[in-house]
């Protein structure tokens, strides 16, 4: 049999067609003979040459529609050339046995050869274009002293040829809503050997692919991608520019999919300085793509070991998803050629709706950069970022709390805050914050629900309150006007938490120790200090010796919690006036606040 002999982009050709994920990728080599170095000097071309020959020793087509001839054209590579008959194609079964792919490629005179082996190629009840079953054995590749790998088995169900030639524009099926390209895709995973690296590759699955055609033709989007290369470090023109920018556009709203799993992966292999290292992932999860949105995507067991260096292990790391429709719909709107000045004037509303990410189980074992024979070791229980309800590129209301957040201090550290913890007896930290705000549009306020500092054995420091007049120009795109809006607003209330868990005879026994006393001796004395300063700063207001009360109780040990609430006395509460002048003398607040505090 005489083997066909395609360009190097036609591998992607070979490898897609078995493999199901996009039958149209074949069309890539053809398309590219066609725009390749269109224009383009010769300078500019690479010093590269490649010989792929495609071997199809047998193809057995039963109640075929498409000749033989036809049919090893398109499983070659060649499908541009054969779009049509592809897309109607019809047939009882299709067999290929075996499709071997040998490469030959010469990079500066450095000659590298590799064959791919594709086993086992079935397709059966095909109906114009539409396979109800597609599997294919499994697949090896030979690259000799540069590696090879070893895959299993992959199959799919109702794959549409057809709706997938549809999406480059290599057909026109009058399509133009999302329909089902494949259902039920399943890929056994494998194994991947190079010299200084082998790995281990899980299954995927996924359960159903819908896509839509492009509003651009392939030989667009390759055109378009050879201008953009062309331009290299300088800024592409601005037509340019608006045409990439639609593109883009054009695909994140062209697919949608159901969750999608990866059973990980497992690498070993060798670093620059000869250390063995592992790397691997227990598995990955992707929710479905909707149009617009980029979806969430979630890795559970990463860890990572380099031997007598350090390690690193993560149990989740979840990146939430980003909702693309506010940068969609400023693109659409744009004008056709996007200069510098059109993205800086709406640079905000290019900001895509993040809805955060979060890790958790966090283990650092590794060397410290900055002290010679230290190490760095911490571990994070969980940390989670949620941002939401997005105006302008802002979110109006956002979350974010971590828990159990242990270090260990170094001694020898030159830190002098570290020093004066661990001169305290703190020789680690098990620490958590919490802040969690949002906007009300309809109150104009902002809710402090909780800003919080928590440290393990030591103390809880819990703010809340209300920020008021935060009206919407705040987050407007007019920057003069929300810096305006912004010293407008008032805090009209306040709450701050105290828990004392250890924190105060930490303190105390350091303190005692110095002035040659102990801490149950020091205790009342600091308590009426404390109390004396408090009634002396509010200065004759009515809930002085309240307050001086609770602290006292506070300070010498007769109660663990304090809470002090601050209350304007006139809305909207009290503004940045307020303040600048409180600096100035501080008891100019108290008679605009009523202040409350209970000890217990």
């Amino acid at each position: 049999m005489t083997p066909f002999k395609t360009t190097t982009r036609q591998r992607l050709g070979i490898i897609a067609t078995a493999c199901l994920m996009s039958v149209a990728l074949p069309a890539a080599p053809a398309w590219a003979q066609k725009v390749k170095n269109k224009g383009a000097p010769a300078a500019e071309t690479t010093a590269l040459t490649s010989e792929v020959n495609v071997d199809i020793p047998t193809i057995e087509a039963v109640d075929s529609n498409v000749d033989d001839e036809t049919l090893r054209s398109i499983f070659s590579g060649n499908v541009v050339d054969n779009a049509e008959a592809l897309a109607g194609l019809t047939a009882t079964s299709i067999t290929i046995p075996e499709i071997t792919m040998a490469t030959k490629t010469t990079v500066d005179g450095e000659v590298t050869e590799a064959t791919v082996t594709f086993n086992d190629l079935v397709l059966t009840d095909v109906t114009d274009g539409v396979a109800a079953t597609v599997t294919m054995a499994g697949m090896t590749a030979d690259a000799g002293d540069n590696g090879s790998a070893d895959f299993g088995a992959l199959s799919a169900s109702s794959l549409n040829i057809g709706g997938v030639l549809g999406m480059y524009g290599l057909v026109d099926n009058g399509q133009t809503e999302l329909q089902t390209i494949y259902t039920d895709f399943n890929f056994e995973g494998g194994t991947f050997e190079a010299p200084e690296v082998s790995c281990t590759m899980g299954a995927v699955t996924a359960a159903q692919f819908k896509a839509r055609p492009f509003k651009y033709s392939f030989a667009e989007i390759m055109a378009l991608a050879e201008q953009l290369e062309a331009a290299e470090d300088e800024q592409p023109s601005p037509e340019v520019l608006g045409k990439a920018l639609r593109m883009y556009v054009d695909l994140f709203t062209a697919f949608e999919s159901s969750p999608a799993k990866f059973g990980g992966f497992d690498c070993s292999g060798v670093d620059d300085e000869g250390s063995n290292v592992t790397f691997s992932v227990a598995g990955m999860s992707m929710e479905g793509m909707r149009p617009g949105i980029y979806p969430s995507i979630s890795l559970d067991g990463l860890d990572i070991e380099v031997d007598g260096d350090g390690s690193v292990q993560v149990g989740n790391m979840t990146f939430k998803e980003m909702d693309l429709s506010a940068p969609i719909a400023a693109i659409e709107g744009a004008p056709e050629a996007i200069d510098e000045a059109w993205l800086t004037e709406n640079a905000r509303a290019l900001i895509p709706a993040f809805a955060g990410f979060s890790f958790s189980d966090v283990a650092v074992d590794v060397p410290d950069p900055e002290a010679e024979g230290e190490r760095i070791k911490a571990s994070v229980g969980s940390f989670d970022l949620t941002l939401g309800d997005y105006l302008n590129g802002i979110p109006t209301d956002i979350l974010t709390s971590a828990s159990n957040i242990l270090v260990d201090l170094p001694e020898n550290s030159d830190d002098p805050q570290l020093q004066q913890l661990i001169a305290l007896g703190v020789t680690n930290i098990d620490a958590g914050f919490t802040i969690d705000a949002s906007w009300n549009e309809a109150d104009e306020t902002i809710s402090v629900d909780e800003v919080s500092v928590t440290g393990a054995n030591l103390a809880t420091i819990k703010l809340a309150g209300t920020i008021a007049n935060a009206t919407k120009e705040i987050f407007g795109l007019d920057e003069e006007v929300a810096l305006m809006a912004s010293m407008g607003v008032a805090i009209s209330q306040l709450k701050l938490d105290v828990t004392d868990d250890g924190l105060s005879d930490i303190i105390l026994a350091s303190v005692a120790a110095e002035q040659g006393s102990d801490p149950a001796t020091m205790r009342p004395v600091f308590a009426g200090l404390a109390e004396g300063t408090m009634v002396g700063l509010l200065a004759g207001a009515a809930e002085a010796q309240k307050v001086g009360a609770a602290l006292n109780a506070f300070v010498s040990g007769k109660a663990k919690y304090l809470t002090i609430e601050m209350t304007a006395k006139e809305p909207p509460g009290l503004g940045m006036m307020d303040f600048m002048a409180a600096e100035q003398d501080p008891t100019v607040l108290i008679g605009k606040v009523n202040i409350d505090a209970t000890a217990k």
